[in-house]
């Protein structure tokens, strides 16, 4: 991904309360909208590189149970 748009998106959600994260994460869902998409990308890399060893064991739990 360029690293611009990286820059952009995280510049975009800094700051933001939990309420408005959830709304941008929602929104890119329920809209599926594949300029939304890379955003998503971004927040799971800010999640996954500030997540316990434990916490990532439940996230790949999360996605290997919901892609069966």
């Amino acid at each position: 991904m360029n690293l611009n748009l990286r820059n952009a998106i995280i510049d975009n959600v800094s700051g933001n309360s939990q309420d408005e994260l959830k709304d941008t994460i929602v929104d890119a869902i329920q809209n599926g909208e594949e300029k939304m998409l890379p955003g998503l990308g971004v927040l799971f890399e800010v999640i996954w590189k500030n997540s316990s060893e434990e916490d990532k064991t439940e996230m790949l739990q999360t996605l290997e149970n919901g892609l069966k």
